[in-house]
């Protein structure tokens, strides 16, 4: 990790509490897919897989300070994250074409 000493060991503190984090938001779409059947599930741990690769590349990143100001406080940048993710977009949109026609039924 690059960066001051001092911003190094803050980012060290902070990362296993958005590996934490990460952990909360997965388990919390994994509950939701064991609940759900067909596509919808399907669907749902799409986003976990999403979620595990922006997990990936948030604890891989090198720069201290940047990890310090984006994750110091954790409010919903993981779901920021994923609802901003080109995948996770598409699920959406197939989601709701799917209900749409189930409604139009």
């Amino acid at each position: 990790m690059t960066g001051t000493p001092n911003q190094i060991e803050l980012a060290e503190q902070i990362r296993p509490l958005v590996d934490a984090e990460f952990s909360r938001v997965a388990r919390a779409f994994s509950e939701t897919a064991e609940r759900q059947s067909g596509q919808d599930r399907l669907d749902t741990l799409a986003i976990v897989k999403i979620l595990e690769i922006k997990r990936g590349e948030v604890l891989a990143g090198d720069q201290a300070g940047l990890f310090i100001r984006d994750w110091r406080e954790l409010h919903d940048q993981v779901r920021q994250m994923i609802s901003s993710d080109p995948g996770y977009m598409t699920i959406k949109a197939q989601r709701e074409e799917r209900r749409a026609a189930m409604v139009s039924q």
